[in-house]
């Protein structure tokens, strides 16, 4: 009997070992401690009470509620341990429990989003959890595209006196765009451009502007111009992959004028360019180069390349005269 008995105590042991406290009952979140904001999810934990011990969704209005309780309590811009204060100070004042003891963790963030969109590879909407900067973002984004501008515009939402909002971040009563120049936060590495991200900000990485090379290149087309202070003649005519041999020495640019919306020509000395002999000339987004044909030049490159090789068939003795 007594070892019948024994084994029964054991068996109990391992058992207690095995089952969830109460606490333990809705689960821990494995998420770093952040203010809560709506449509979180939170897990309330009040120990020995499984009729309150459940998983609730923050309102809309930042309030959440609960089984027994009367009124809903404000969660919203509060610490986990902050809320499992004021849900243990509402238990007791409706006594419903004498000395309440209460954990709430986060299960999952929904109040954080953050926003990567435009010419990135992958753009995506993920929530802040724990410390976020804008290069972590474009690196869920996978990076900028090919075609990426040289500025990104990041939006800040705005905040009140308290830094309620998401994240927190001071007073901010209206949505702040700054812009990020791209050579500065990754070719430089400066850090005061790598933004902390706390949620609620939108990443817009715009398309750069275009420039059309038309004409006499190896390559005609329009070619993305991330910085359009840096866009000459020259550099256009390297990125179509230079010239073809009966281009003219002279070419023109198409530009929209901004007050009447008419494009004008404006010509070029484009051999005194190419020999160094005038300054290269700078260019705009959405302007058209063209480099014209030299049809003469073409037309007594193809003579001479029809006499040479007749030449060269008749000295090497392989021209046939036939007959019909």
């Amino acid at each position: 009997m007594k070892a019948w008995l024994g084994i029964v105590v054991l068996a109990a042991g391992a058992l207690s070992q095995t089952l969830p406290s109460p606490m333990a009952s809705v689960g821990k979140a494995n998420l770093p401690a952040q203010a809560v904001g709506p449509y979180d999810l939170l897990a309330v934990s009040v120990y020995r009470s499984p009729e309150l011990t459940r998983t609730v969704r923050v309102a809309a209005d930042g309030t959440i509620g609960l089984p027994l309780l009367e009124g809903r309590i404000q969660a919203a811009g509060l610490m986990p341990e902050e809320l499992a204060k004021r849900v243990a100070g509402a238990l007791k004042k409706e006594r419903i429990l004498v000395d309440p003891i209460v954990e709430v963790t986060v299960a999952e963030y929904a109040s954080r989003p953050i926003s990567v969109m435009g010419a990135v590879k992958r753009p995506l909407t993920f929530q802040a959890s724990g410390r976020v900067t804008l290069l972590d973002a474009l690196a869920r984004a996978e990076g900028l595209a090919e075609d990426a501008a040289a500025e990104i515009l990041v939006t800040l939402p705005a905040r009140d006196a308290r830094g309620a909002g998401p994240g927190g971040g001071g007073s901010r009563r209206t949505p702040e765009v700054r812009r990020i120049p791209v050579r500065e936060l990754i070719d430089e590495a400066r850090p005061e451009w790598n933004l902390e991200l706390h949620g609620g900000e939108v990443v817009r990485v715009p398309e750069a502007g275009k420039i059309f090379v038309v004409g006499n290149v190896r390559r005609p087309g329009g070619y993305p111009v991330p910085d359009p202070e840096d866009a000459t003649v020259l550099k256009m005519i390297a990125l179509a992959e230079g010239l073809t041999p009966y281009h003219r020495k002279k070419a023109y640019i198409y530009r929209k004028d901004p007050a009447t919306g008419v494009k004008r020509e404006i010509e070029i000395e484009l051999g005194k360019i190419l020999k160094r002999e005038a300054p290269d000339v700078p260019l705009e987004v959405d302007d058209i180069l063209y480099i014209p044909d030299h049809a003469s030049k073409r037309v007594r490159a193809k003579v001479i390349d029809r006499v040479t090789g007749f030449g060269a068939a008749t000295v090497s003795g392989i021209l046939i005269w036939g007959r019909r």
